[in-house]
């Protein structure tokens, strides 16, 4: 099935061979007092210790580093909530070339300063009202730029799915394996790897209840788009799937689970008290689903993907202050 899918398995084995030397193998992480609470082994493929604090720089490197001489000297465009935004920007200046990023105005100052300090030219839009591609989309052709989506592209998807092949690569057999899902790239790589290592792995996504655009897309067997969700997962604020990634999703992942933002809210701070280290609220998603208890029935040996890291200390202490004790 998956060799007929627009990314397989030995792109995703080209990535990684790519990305050799330059993204961080990252480390997975094991927890009695987690394995206890939901008994099973969990496995913690931590992505908040990757190049720019997410998953996100595995799919931008592998993109830019395609691009030819020509394309990276012209510079590069991207548009992005933060995380991929960080992404593209380092991995242009790795290749010494230049990005001009769109991002929403109300994005995470945080994520603002790191991207611009990676030497990004940064244009703000107002994420209720403008449309983020189409500013891309323009702002590219008008400076003849490349331009490299977060999710929408095979080269990216295939990047992304490198964190899941590391996984499996390490601890072996899996019975599942926990994504977050926001526009569909993470959970499309991951379960081409899944897949295609272990054909018989449940790969379940994990949405905010607020966006669950792929969740209603998969029952719906088509594209569905809702209002720009409001949730603290900002980077799982899509208002629906992507056309490439839902062509790879609606064949490979099995089940869709959806977490509050008090779920979310729970898990950041289960993570930093007893854990030791910090998600951010989109990468917190999945520990959310074990915790609260969202999936009908969990795998006895089962991945986490925790997607990233960045939030920075007060929007940390706000959220995890209004969480329930852990």
């Amino acid at each position: 099935m998956t060799n007929a899918l627009p990314v397989t398995l030995d792109d995703v084995h080209d990535a990684a061979a790519r990305l050799k030397g330059v993204a961080h193998r990252t480390p997975v992480l094991r927890s009695r007092t987690l394995d206890a609470l939901v008994g099973a082994q969990v496995f913690l493929k931590c992505e908040n210790f990757q190049r720019i604090g997410a998953f996100k720089f595995r799919g931008a490197y592998n993109a830019v580093s395609r691009l030819s001489p020509a394309q990276l000297e012209r510079g590069i465009a991207a548009y992005s909530s933060g995380n991929h935004a960080q992404a593209v920007a380092l991995a242009a200046r790795e290749l010494g070339s230049t990005a001009v990023i769109v991002m929403p105005a109300d994005t995470p100052r945080s994520k603002i300063e790191a991207t611009a300090g990676y030497g990004a030219e940064i244009v703000t839009y107002d994420r209720y009202t403008g449309d983020r591609v189409a500013i891309g989309e323009a702002l590219a052709a008008d400076r003849g730029l490349a331009l490299i989506p977060p999710y929408e592209h095979p080269h990216v998807i295939a990047g992304q799915g490198t964190a899941t092949l590391e996984l499996i690569e390490e601890v072996g057999d899996l019975d599942g394996v926990l994504v977050p899902v926001g526009g569909g790239g993470l959970i499309a790589g991951s379960a081409t790897a899944a897949k295609g290592l272990r054909p018989g792995m449940r790969v379940i996504g994990v949405e905010p209840e607020a966006g669950d655009d792929t969740k209603r897309s998969l029952s719906a067997g088509k594209r569905v788009s809702i209002p720009v969700p409001r949730t603290i997962a900002d980077g799982q604020a899509a208002d629906i799937p992507g056309e490439l990634t839902f062509s790879i999703n609606k064949h490979l992942v099995d089940d869709i689970v959806l977490v509050s933002d008090d779920d979310i809210r729970a898990a950041m701070r289960l993570a930093f008290e007893r854990l030791k280290i910090v998600m951010e609220p989109s990468g917190a998603t999945p520990l959310a689903a074990l915790l609260a208890g969202r999936l009908e029935r969990v795998p006895p040996r089962i991945g986490l993907i925790v997607s990233g890291g960045n939030v920075d200390a007060r929007r940390f202490a706000e959220l995890c202050a209004g969480a329930p004790p852990a």
